[in-house]
Formats: structure tokens, sequence, C-alpha cells
């Protein structure tokens, strides 16, 4: 025992010695697989050209034959070239790229400035290298002691992250660590929720998503959770204000007092430690209404997002679908032209609340000097010439949103073209494809679920290739929990024309940028305003495809089904307790409803998961006994849902 103590002590001094020297220069640090590191899968390699969505099959030679008709297609029509360069791209941006949400995190939020730090993240990682082990769940110990929605959480105890690190790594997947100016911060890149571990192999799964990812937890963890308190039940900042000590001047030139930071904070560290495991509120509607993480097997999945409001622009929605991961998750700050129309709440009020308890003191606001919050951020601000910390490019329409841009603003770096990388990424992503599941699936027992899906009606939603009708269904037929349904209802009040700068732009944008109105007459106007419960609409859900079932349990867009490996119920007794829903029984339980009703009522008991709107409820329809299916073709079915792979 002490002897591995000191092994594991001198390995973990030697990192922070490394660290130390990596400091003293910029740099990013990030875990990128190579083919040994990855569950094998069969790719849908596909190089052309795509034209708002439509595709047009060419490979790289006819490509480059077509050259001069690619740049006319680009700067006229806003088509986005699809090569072996954009593909690589892309893989890098899914891996590697943060478009500085480090700063956001790191700086302002303080994910690892408090209980939860660097240092014993690195520890943790060290002793599994050791082992030469990797994880699923990275567990880390608590720095210092800390009391969350009434838990008291020990120094030393250990913390379930969910944060997956491969076999050999000593990096986490998905969190790029960035040095510069003497500081370690860690950023977010899609692969920390769109990738994972294999449980067995410890092998990455490209597209599966991490469905055991304490993001509420480490959120909470943070010294400022409150810069992301549009994401939480926090109906009014008003039930926050305790005294006039912290009064500023709002955008009318009126006095105007920001909340108790202390109060707030407690209440947003409880309601994000509320959010179940695997799941995460990407809306900004002042609800906590988490959802699970999507998988990234995207060919054909469209339109995107659990209510589709992706839908418009190019491969579909899914290069707007990407962006929406950083021009709205992961900076906060991105919001405040707008704060007013979404929450009611004043710019100055807005960006106040959240820089008034950053973690570092460049970008903590101070109310009692008397500078306006906005004169005081654009001081401290690392990209000036855009809203919030993060590496934008304000579009034609901005302020307003739009149909290609529901955020917004478009992330985009400089030395890049406008849009490039989330459309590098959205083309990456449309060649994964999920492995096959561990437990091997006859194609006669497969086959015979197929005819048993078919029978039972299945087909009329789940159908194609991708099993799929890429229809949006209103949220009161298909029964689910509404609230997600109705998160994006108040942008309508900033709503703009779907415009963007040509593909072929260079970031930063020269002035007289060729600007294109993105095509959107081919969509149905009922299915936008079912995406974003527009007018008088309840919202809906997207009809999800099929393929990679065996890699994305929990189901339903609340991951509310679950039942694990013997039998435990409900999020509650699975994900909650560290027990991995096991596909084969939670897919038993979203299409038999003796099994539906014990896993609702297990989610019920469960205060957290009422609290932000998690029941397991919809989607009624069943391929059971009281349906007329026999024991044997519920299995069958069950078989050939796990068995779908490839499109």
């Amino acid at each position: 025992m002490r002897k591995t103590f000191i092994v594991l002590s001198v390995a973990v001094l030697l990192l922070l010695v490394a660290g130390a020297v990596l400091l003293l220069r910029r740099g990013e640090y990030a875990f990128v697989p190579d083919g040994s590191d990855i569950a094998p899968y069969e790719a849908s390699k596909q190089t052309g050209i795509d034209v708002w969505g439509r595709w047009i099959a060419a490979d790289d030679r006819r490509i480059q034959a077509l050259s001069a008709r690619n740049e006319h297609l680009q700067k006229e029509e806003g088509a986005v070239v699809v090569d072996d360069r954009l593909l690589r791209l892309g893989k890098e941006v899914f891996y590697k790229e943060t478009f500085g949400n480090e700063v956001f995190l790191t700086d302002i939020m303080g994910i690892v400035d408090g209980p939860l730090t660097l240092a014993n993240m690195a520890k943790a990682i060290v002793a599994l290298k050791l082992k030469g082990e990797g994880t699923t769940n990275l567990r880390v110990p608590l720095a210092e002691d800390v009391t969350i929605g009434g838990r008291t959480y020990k120094k030393g105890e250990l913390i379930d992250t969910g944060i997956d690190v491969p076999k050999g790594s000593y990096l986490p997947l998905g969190m790029p660590i960035v040095t510069d100016g003497g500081r370690m911060r860690v950023g977010i890149s899609c692969a920390a929720c769109h990738a994972t571990v294999d449980p067995v192999t410890k092998k990455v799964v490209e597209g599966a998503p991490n469905n055991d990812l304490n993001a509420g937890m480490l959120m909470a963890l943070a010294t400022n959770s409150s810069a992301y308190f549009t994401h939480a039940n926090i109906r009014s900042l008003k039930k926050y204000i305790r005294s006039f000590d912290r009064t500023i001047i709002d955008s009318h030139g009126r006095k105007a007092a920001l909340p108790d930071p202390e109060l707030l904070e407690r209440d947003v560290d409880r309601i994000f430690a509320s959010w179940p495991r695997g799941n995460f509120d990407s809306t900004i509607d002042m609800k906590a209404n988490p959802a699970q993480i999507p998988d990234s097997f995207t060919r054909g999945d469209h339109p995107y997002g659990w209510s589709g409001f992706a839908a418009a622009g190019s491969f579909h929605g899914l290069a707007a679908f990407s962006n929406n991961v950083h021009a709205q998750n992961a900076d906060s700050l991105a919001q405040a032209e707008i704060s007013d129309a979404l929450f009611g709440i004043d710019k100055e009020v807005y960006l106040g609340t959240i820089l008034q308890n950053a973690a570092h003191p460049r970008f903590r606001y101070q109310p009692t000097t008397k500078e306006k919050p906005s004169a005081f951020f654009a001081k401290v601000d690392p990209t000036p010439k855009t809203a919030g910390v993060n590496q934008f490019v304000a579009p034609p329409q901005f302020p307003k949103v739009s149909l290609v841009a529901p955020d917004g603003l478009i992330v985009s770096e400089p030395g890049y073209r406008f849009n490039e990388q989330n459309n590098a990424v959205a083309a990456w992503q449309n060649t994964l494809n999920p492995p096959p599941p561990n437990e091997r699936i006859s194609e006669e027992r497969a086959a015979r679920g197929r005819e048993v899906f078919v029978r039972a009606g299945c087909i009329r939603c789940h159908a194609g290739a991708y099993l799929t009708n890429n229809r949006v269904i209103a949220a009161d037929v298909v029964g689910t929990e509404p609230s997600r349904a109705k998160a994006l209802k108040k942008t309508e009040k900033v709503f703009g024309e779907p415009v963007l700068y040509a593909p072929d732009t260079p970031v930063r944008i020269p002035k007289g940028a060729k600007v294109l109105k993105v095509p959107t007459d081919q969509l149905d106007r009922e299915q936008i305003r079912l995406s974003f419960a527009h007018g008088d609409s309840p919202g809906g859900y997207k009809v999800p495809s099929l393929i990679g079932l065996a890699w994305s349990a929990p189901y339903l867009h609340d991951g509310g089904v679950a039942v694990g490996p013997n039998g435990e119920l409900g999020l509650s007794g699975t994900v909650q307790k560290g027990i991995a829903p096991d596909a084969h029984n939670s897919l038993r339980a979203l299409i038999d409803r003796t099994w539906r009703e014990r896993v609702i009522a297990a989610n019920a008991k469960d205060s957290d998961l009422r609290t932000v709107h998690v029941t397991g409820a919809g989607h009624r329809y069943w391929i059971d006994r009281q349906a007329g299916f026999t024991k044997e073709e519920q299995e069958a079915v069950l078989d050939y849902l796990l068995s779908l792979t490839s499109r």
C-alpha cells in the first residue's frame, strides 16, 4: 500500500511539474483517439457537396475537377464542400475545439476553483493510468467540504463525475486543458457529451452519448454556478434581492439592485444537483428541464434537437445544432443583448448577476464601483468585437435569432471561414455509426423482430433507412412531459430573417461580405411552430432515429425510461446510484405498459426528478400481452432494436 502511494505521489508530482512548465506558454491539450483507441464501426464516409441539406455526391477527384463551380456554389448558393480535408477538421473539432469556453467555465463559473480541482482530477487519472485502466466515471476526491441542497459532502469524499477517461490516457475525454498567461483552464468539446468509453473494452465509442455524465453536479460544485442561472428554476431575480447595497444603473438609466450572490448560488446549486446523470439543460427558459444527452449518429436523423428546432441550413440543420452547443450552452453572456425579451431581465442586471461572483478577480464585477456592468465587461472581454467571451461571429440578423441561428450567434475562430468548423463537425458526425453491441444478436432473430415491429405499427413513425419520418409530434399527442417542448417559446419575440454569410467568408468578417438568405420554403410551417412552440402551439418532440439504441439507454427525451441489469427501476434506481441502465431491460419498459408503470412510479417518488420535470411517461405505443403480442415476439423486437447499427 505504501509503495503504491509513493509511486502515485511521484507520478502526480511529475504531472503537476509538467503542468507548471506548460503554464509558461500558450497551449491546448486534448485527447484525440487514433484507430487503436476507438471501438470499431463501419463508417458512412461520404464526400460531396451539401447545399442547405441537398446532397450532391462526388469523390475528392470529382470535387477538384468542379473547383470553379464549387467556388460559385459557396459564394452564391451557400454550398459546403465535404472532402477529406473537411472531415479531418470535423474530427479535430469534435475532440479538441472549445471556441474559448474555458474562459466562461473556469474564470467565470469557476468549475474547478471550488471543491472540485484540477489537481485532484489529475490524481484520479494518474491512478487509473498506473493500473492500466480507463473508466466511464472518473471518481474524484473533493478538496474541501461543501453543502448543496441540504446535504454536506466531506473533504476527500469521492464524487461520481461521469467523466470518461480512455484506457492509457492522461486526459479526460472531451475536456481540453488550455494554458495561457500563467493560468490553467478546462474547457468542453463535443466529445465530453457525445462520445463515451465502452465499459467492457475501455475504447472510445464515437457518437454514443455519455449517459452518466454528472453535468449538474459538476456545475453545482463550481464557485459561481449562478452564471448559468437561466437553466435553473429561477422564476425571478427579485426573490433574491435582500438589500439595495448592490445597486447599479440599468440600460434605461434607472437604479436596479442585483440579487444576493450567496442566496442565488444556494438555489442554483440545489437545482443543478437535481439533474439526473446523463441529462443536460441546453435551453435558456428559466426552468430546469434537462433532457437526455443525444447520440451523434446523426445521418438522416433531422430535424435536430429534441424539439426538432434545428431544421434549416447546412446538413438539414445539423450545423445549426452543432453550433447550439457552444453558442448557447457554453457562454450565458452571449444572450445579454436579448435578456430582456427572453427573461424580462435588463441587460445590465443580467451581466451584473453573472459576473458579480466570477471565479477570477479579473472578471468579477463590483457594483460598489458604480460602473455599469456592460462597461466593466467591455474592458475585460477577451473577444471584444462580439457578444460573450466565446469566439463568436454575429450573423447579419444579430441580435435577433433565426431558424439557422437559433442562438443568435455563430461560433467561428479567426483563421477559418465563417461557420466552417460547425459545418466540418456536422459532416464528420454524419459518417458515424455505432459499433455492434457487446452481445451478439442472430440475423434470424433480428429479422423476426423486424416483422413484429412492422405489424405493431411502429413503422408509421420509425420508417425508412433511418427509422424516422423526420417529423415533430405535438407534445400533447406523444404524451411525454411537456415542459421541454415549450422551452424556445419566447424566441418568437426576437425572431429574424434566416440569413448567413457565404461559407467562403473569412473570419474576421470583412466589410461588404456576401450575405445569403437561407432557403426555408421547403419546411412545413406547422412543424416549425411545433419545434419552437410559437403562437398557440403546445410545442413538440421529434421522432428520433432508432439507430444505436444499444448505446443510448435510457430512453425518451427526459431519459426517464431506465431499468437496470437486475431490474432496478427508474433513474433513481439506476444512474442516480451509479448503475448503468441496461439497454434490453430499458427498451422493454419502453414498449411494455406494466414495466413502464413501475418505472414511472419509481421516478415519481424522487423529489429531485419531479423538480426537473423527469417522468418517463408518454409514447404509449405497446408491444405487450395486452396489445396481443407474445413474450417471444416482444423479445424478438428487443433484439431487432438492439441490432440496429448502420444506415
